[in-house]
Parts: structure tokens; C-alpha cells; sequence
């Protein structure tokens, strides 16, 4: 009897300790591919914008049937040279990750503060919602093509305004300098756009782009 209590002990004790191995593996695991806004840094009020603006988020890609898993947030009243392109986790309302992005320079060597365009040849960055296209090789390499669904970006197609990556955008925040700017294109660094790629190209959905300020 005591022998078989024994091993009944032993036997429980060694399926404890595996739970707690594999539980342990999977918050790991978890919590890397799902930062919080909080882990990221970003100021209060900034945090409650973004939460806001993924709430809007949720409502539309559920209307218009886009994923509903990840949506990506740029939130441009943030400086060039923080984190600002957001891959949001609609599902937990987490982040997966962020990385800069350029603004558009409106025509200008370089642009001071902020100014937004939608005519045809302004070089300014447009806000709003986007869906973005197909992928394609361009003049930069790798871009995806945008379809621009508001107002205040209808002419995003026309003015050839794509999402792409350029070798002058870092790869991590160099704030307070701003980094480089663009002729109105969403220009990212190659390494976030390869982490970019990676879910668009495994998304069976449209995807929704959302630059707001």
C-alpha cells in the first residue's frame, strides 16, 4: 500500500510540474506576440486615443466583413520618430507591435508640423480609412497598393499613395529627430514592412489601414 501511494505521489507530482511547464511556455509565448498598449510606453492620453480608435475599428471591419483579427492604426499626431504605425490585435485589444512611418512633405523640402492633402499632386499624407490592395514590385520594392475610402482620401489610388518601405526609415524610435519624409505615402522601415507583409499575405480579408490624428 505504501509503495503504491507512493508512486501515485510521484505520478501526481510529475503532472503538476508539466502544467507548469507548458503553462508557463504559453504566457511566454503569449505575452511576446501580444504586447499591451501599456508595454509599449505610450502616453495616457495617446493609449485611450488609440483604444477609442480601435473601438471604431471593430464596428466597421464587422460591417464591410474585413478581418476582424488585425487592423493596422496610424495615429500621425504622434512625432516621425516615435512609434506610430500600430498592428492592432482587435480580438484582445492588444498590440502585436509598432513601428515609424513617414508623413507626407506637401511639396516642401521639408515639412514643419502638420499638413494634410487629397488633390491629386499635393504630396501630403491623407487621413482616414483605407483598404489595402494587392501586393506588387515598384520603384521602392515590395508595396501595397491603397484604396482610399473616404472623403479625405478618395484620390489615394490616383496619386499612386501605396504602403512601402525606404532604407531612410529606422527600424526602431529615434525621437525627438524626425525621420524622412514622403510624397504622401505610408513609408515604413524594411524590416516592419516584412512583419507587415507577413500577415497580409496571410489574411483572407481586406485589411483596413486607419490613419487618423
Amino acid at each position: 500500500m505504501a509503495a503504491s501511494m507512493k508512486r501515485f505521489f510521484l505520478f501526481s507530482l510529475l503532472l503538476l510540474t508539466v502544467s507548469i511547464v507548458i503553462a508557463g511556455t504559453w504566457y511566454l509565448s503569449h505575452y511576446k506576440k501580444h504586447k499591451t498598449v501599456t508595454s509599449l510606453s505610450l502616453p495616457e492620453k495617446k493609449s485611450k486615443s488609440l483604444l477609442e480608435q480601435a473601438r471604431k475599428a471593430k464596428a466597421f471591419v464587422k460591417e464591410e466583413k474585413y478581418n476582424d483579427s488585425i487592423c493596422f492604426l496610424v495615429d500621425m499626431s504622434l512625432a516621425s520618430g516615435t512609434n506610430r504605425f500600430f498592428i492592432y490585435n482587435m480580438k484582445n485589444n492588444s498590440l502585436i507591435d509598432a513601428g515609424l512611418v513617414t508623413h507626407g512633405r506637401c511639396n516642401k523640402d521639408f515639412l514643419t508640423g502638420r499638413q494634410y492633402g487629397n488633390e491629386v499632386g499635393c504630396g501630403c499624407t491623407s487621413l482616414g480609412k483605407y483598404k489595402i490592395g494587392n501586393p506588387y514590385q515598384g520603384r521602392f520594392g515590395l508595396a501595397y497598393k491603397l484604396h482610399g475610402l473616404d472623403s479625405s482620401n478618395s484620390n489615394a489610388f490616383k496619386r499612386f499613395v501605396v504602403l512601402h518601405s525606404h532604407s531612410c526609415v529606422p527600424s526602431s524610435e529615434v525621437d525627438p529627430a524626425p525621420i524622412c519624409q514622403s510624397d504622401g505615402c505610408p513609408t515604413v522601415s524594411p524590416a516592419f514592412l516584412q512583419k507587415l507583409a507577413g500577415i497580409l499575405d496571410n489574411s483572407k480579408k481586406p485589411l483596413l489601414l486607419w490613419m487618423y490624428e
